[in-house]
């Protein structure tokens, strides 16, 4: 703005200077035209009084001499009978001259002619004399082109003085115009002292100020809801613009890719094959769903295409964790088949004898036996679809039964005089000891899981071995119960996995002692839900100490707080 407003004021001074010098040397040179033809006239006129119709050229001539300027006589007919500069011989008939043919007719004649170089002008002026012949009195000036040209090196220095004077008044003017429309407070318009033209605009530019704060204040919030949501996502958020680039990436993509750049463009941010798919299926109008795996974890990729204006298509990437998803599908898939193997089996053989009694085939004799057989495999077969019950109950979060106080001692004789007559057929030994200990939790779950711990070190011991079940709390206040067996142990190898579901470490032993493979894993649900920890001790050929750590309880201060809120 500047540099048009500079411009402006520039150009219009430069040309206002000019035009002035031009119109002032047209309105001089006039002036001095005006000038010699009045002295012309003058001079004609008194040339005219001196000759009479009887004078001779000689008379004629002196008078020429006297007069500075060119004197012409010429007769009616148009002849030279006289000039005082360039002699009247051989000069041209000048009837037909402009000047001579007005004077013909109404006595006085004037006219002016440029030279060939169009530099000089010579004025022409004259009169009719009485005896018809014409008296002529010229003279010679600068024409305006020549007076430009003779003062040409002045008229360059008033050009160039014009120019400075022109760009030093421009600059100034533009300063003085533009000082106050620079100060301008575009934040607070209303305070400047401005033009008064520009009031209508600076209520505009005031309004749309307050529009702009307050669509900033709504932006703000709502970038402030969307950064606090995103933040407290789980799963991973990303968008990207339609050349690629990573707009944003929230805190739980940061987390899974931390030594990756959120920032740039998308290969960045990640570069593996599912990942860059997704992506770049988005980018081109597509859509996307994948799994990709990484450090042990499995992601479902969910890419969705943006459309854009005219600009292509931009992408939202949304990650999620389905790692525990995945394992579950899976366990419910081995559960799934596990079951089936279990329930398969007993049935099976449950069938078999069915069909060879039904068949006659067996003897009166082995009918009693084959009926033995039959009710033991249905037993065991009803075992599994009560462990299998009550696993599902657990799984589902427990029962709808309400927590009470449970005293492990007394719990722990309960199950040890439940297990005594299998003890005794085994010939092992089992007891209880310790100190009394309560926790609060549901006590026919509880009372399950102690009594498949101790049914399992009963069922893996070895001949006049012995199974304790201990009670107390440890040095840390915490109660606990602990099953040890001297029995044959579990190798290091498949300790970790004993408490999931169907895993046997001795599958020829547990079909002898008619396990289901579930009993540790009811007791890894039901410690989940009373919050208690286990640890396992084992040595093979040794034996092995399960034991069940509840949480604290809380102290009777700390009851009362919490009874009051």
């Amino acid at each position: 703005m500047r540099k048009r407003v500079f411009g402006s004021i520039f150009l219009t001074s430069l040309v206002t200077l000019m035009l002035t010098a031009g119109l002032f040397l047209l309105a001089v040179h006039a002036g001095l035209t005006r000038d010699l033809r009045s002295r012309l006239a003058k001079e004609a006129g008194y040339l005219a009084s001196t000759v009479s119709a009887d004078s001779d050229l000689s008379d004629i001539s002196s008078l020429g001499l006297l007069c500075a300027d060119r004197l012409t006589l010429i007769s009616r007919d148009g002849t030279v009978l006289y000039d005082n500069q360039n002699g009247a011989y051989g000069m041209e008939n000048h009837l037909g001259r402009p000047e001579i043919q007005q004077a013909a007719e109404t006595g006085v004649g004037e006219d002016s002619r440029l030279s060939e170089t169009l530099e000089q002008q010579t004025y022409y002026y004259a009169l009719r004399l009485e005896n018809g012949d014409f008296l002529r009195v010229s003279a010679t000036a600068d024409s305006a082109f020549g007076a430009l040209s003779s003062a040409s090196p002045w008229i360059v220095l008033v050009v160039l003085l014009a120019l400075l004077v022109a760009a030093l008044l421009a600059s100034r003017l533009t300063h003085v115009f533009l000082a106050p429309i620079t100060s301008l407070d575009l934040h607070d318009p209303l305070k400047n002292a401005a033009y008064d033209e520009l009031s209508p605009l600076l209520h505009r530019i005031d309004r749309q100020n307050r529009r702009i704060r307050v669509q900033m204040d709504e932006l703000r919030r709502r970038q402030v809801e969307f950064d606090d949501i995103t933040a407290r996502m789980d799963e991973g958020l990303v968008l990207f613009s339609a050349s690629g680039d990573i707009l944003f990436a929230n805190h739980a993509v940061r987390r899974l890719f931390p030594r990756d750049s959120a920032a740039g463009n998308y290969l960045t941010l990640c570069r593996d094959a599912a990942y860059t798919q997704a992506v770049e299926a988005a980018l081109a109008g597509g859509g996307a769903h994948t799994k990709m795996e990484k450090n042990g974890r499995t992601y479902a990729l969910t890419a969705s295409s943006v459309a854009e204006d005219g600009a292509g298509h931009a992408a939202v990437l949304f990650i999620v964790d389905i790692t525990e998803r995945e394992q579950a599908e899976q366990q419910r898939q081995e559960f799934t088949a596990n079951v089936s193997h279990e329930l398969k089996t007993p049935l099976t053989s449950i069938m078999g004898y069915a069909e060879i009694i039904e068949s006659g085939i067996a003897k009166p004799a082995d009918i009693a036996p084959f009926a033995g057989k039959i009710r033991t495999e249905a037993q065991r077969l009803l075992s599994l679809i009560e462990d299998i019950i009550r696993l599902s109950q657990l799984d589902a979060d427990g029962e709808e039964v309400p927590f009470e106080q449970i005293e492990l001692l007394s719990l722990c004789g309960t199950v040890r005089s439940r297990l005594q007559s299998k003890a005794d057929r085994l010939g092992l030994s089992i007891e209880c000891r310790g100190a009394a200990a309560t926790v609060s939790g549901q006590r026919r779950t509880l009372e399950q899981m102690v009594f498949n711990l101790a049914d399992n070190a009963l069922a893996y011991n070895r001949p006049n071995g012995s199974v304790t079940l201990e009670t107390g709390t440890n040095s840390s206040g915490a109660p606990f119960v602990s099953i040890s067996d001297t029995g044959i142990g579990i190798a290091p190898a498949d300790q970790p996995r004993v408490f999931e579901r169907f895993y046997r470490v001795d599958k020829s032993h547990s079909k002898m002692t008619g396990g289901t493979g579930l009993g540790l894993s009811i007791v890894k649900h039901g410690a989940a839900l009373h919050h208690a920890e286990i640890t396992l001790d084992s040595t093979p050929n040794v034996g092995t100490k399960i034991t069940l750590t509840f949480p604290k309880p809380k102290n009777e201060e700390e009851t009362k707080e919490n009874t009051a809120e």
